[in-house]
């Protein structure tokens, strides 16, 4: 029996890997523009980082993540979000020894035991950006824009911004009291998980996604109703920001997010099309979080952004890029000799920055002039026992079948021409 990979991952094949490639380029301009730089952090780290960081009472630390023990006994996590690693590298290295804030932003693969859906894998792919060792509400508004900049300049539509404050331990503890008040004589209509959760942490039972849940916490007390002067004041800040910005954003009292480490400012951006799985981005602002995990105490805010949904939001759209890459060359060589001197010839023009394929298996002209014809070739630069004697190769035209010798000292700049005059035909165009 053939093996297959396993449940809940995928493969991306070379014509999709040209997408993701051209959506990873916009998200490193943009970042670029705003001035985040990429940190990398490592996939496996130890599991005490995501219980004291995450929350041991939230579903990813409970019931989703990829934890083993290695050889030395030490047990240790396939990552399976971004924010509590970039913390501890922040912390790790000192960074808040410099002069803050530090922006950062990583892309890469995140691992959660979920059931696999539309939306869901055990091994996905986020973007996600922190800017640590700031408190400006600048700062929160300036990722929320980033975030749906990216998606406007990829051409999706119908974006829909939620917001919410979450408030600081302070406002938490009065919140706590009259939700936990209000829950009570319903506990008993409670899912078996906000039983759990209603005990440890009740502000999650209003995440919860089970109807009957959602329906018996209609009307329960709102956490923005008990904000602190001085978390009402961020949050404030935050929607005037984003009105300067002309960022539409709904006012969303439920919204707390599924990680322990949030305050202040939480937000999703939803995309439409995509059924129960639509926020391609969630994050918000996590000021407790570098403490919480060694460090000193640091203000924090960020972000993740699910690839795998962004890309299917732009399918679902049909947004998707119409991708052109640069003229595509054909070095088609007869015979041992010819071979020889054409590899040579082929790693001139590459290093001239050209993309120039050749036959790697001793095939015949009218094979290698289908293969030029099946890459979509410009020309297909044929050197044959004539053709070398005389130091020259003929260029055909995949478009037109016309043929010209060209001396090789020549072949370089009659390429060059070529791709210029087909950029001025394209301009008029």
């Amino acid at each position: 029996m053939a093996i297959k990979r396993p449940q809940g991952t995928q493969d991306i094949l070379p014509r999709q890997t040209a997408l993701w490639q051209y959506v990873e380029e916009k998200i490193r301009s943009l970042c670029r523009r705003c001035g985040y730089e990429e940190i990398r952090t490592p996939i496996l780290e130890a599991t005490e980082l995501f219980q004291r960081g995450v929350g041991m009472e939230t579903d990813i630390v409970n019931k989703e993540m990829f934890t083993f023990r290695d050889k030395g006994d030490r047990s240790l996590t396939l990552r399976p979000e971004g924010t509590a690693a970039v913390a501890r590298a922040y912390a790790e290295h000192k960074l808040y020894g410099q002069t803050p804030p530090w922006k950062l932003y990583y892309l890469g693969p995140m691992f959660r035991y979920e059931k696999p859906q539309a939306g869901r894998f055990h091994q996905f792919h986020q973007f996600g950006l922190e800017a640590l060792g700031t408190a400006d509400p600048l700062a929160d508004a300036e990722a929320i824009w980033l975030a749906w900049t990216l998606g406007a300049e990829l051409g999706l539509r119908g974006l829909a911004l939620q917001l919410n404050s979450v408030g600081c331990p302070l406002c938490r503890e009065k919140h706590r009291a009259a939700l936990t008040a209000f829950l009570a004589p319903q506990s008993a209509d409670l899912c078996p998980d906000c039983l759990v959760r209603l005990d440890r942490n009740p502000l999650r039972v209003l995440d919860c996604k089970n109807e009957n849940c959602r329906a018996r916490t209609a009307g329960a007390p709102a956490l923005p109703d008990y904000l602190c002067p001085e978390c009402r004041e961020h949050f404030a800040a935050v929607r005037s920001y984003l009105d300067e910005l002309r960022l539409p954003y709904q006012l969303n009292e439920r919204l707390v997010r599924g990680l322990d480490y949030y305050r202040k400012t939480a937000f999703e951006i939803l995309a439409p099309g995509l059924g129960a799985q639509n926020a391609i981005c969630g994050g918000g602002r996590y000021d407790g979080l570098v403490e919480e995990i060694g460090g000193p105490p640091t203000p924090g805010v960020g972000f993740a952004l699910g690839l795998e949904r962004l890309l299917g939001a732009l399918a679902e759209q049909n947004t998707t890029p119409s991708l052109t890459e640069p003229p595509c060359y054909v070095l088609a060589a007869l015979g041992p000799e010819a071979r020889r001197w054409s590899a040579g010839l082929a790693a001139e023009l590459r290093a001239a920055g050209f993309v120039v394929l050749m036959d790697l298996e001793g095939r015949s002209l009218k094979s290698q002039l289908k293969f030029a014809d099946r890459r979509r070739a410009a020309f297909t630069l044929i050197c044959g026992e004539d053709e070398l004697a005389r130091g020259n190769v003929l260029a055909r035209d995949m478009r037109t079948g016309e043929q010209r010798e060209i001396p090789r000292a020549d072949l370089l700049r009659e390429m060059e021409n070529s791709i210029s005059k087909e950029r001025r035909v394209k301009s008029k165009e």
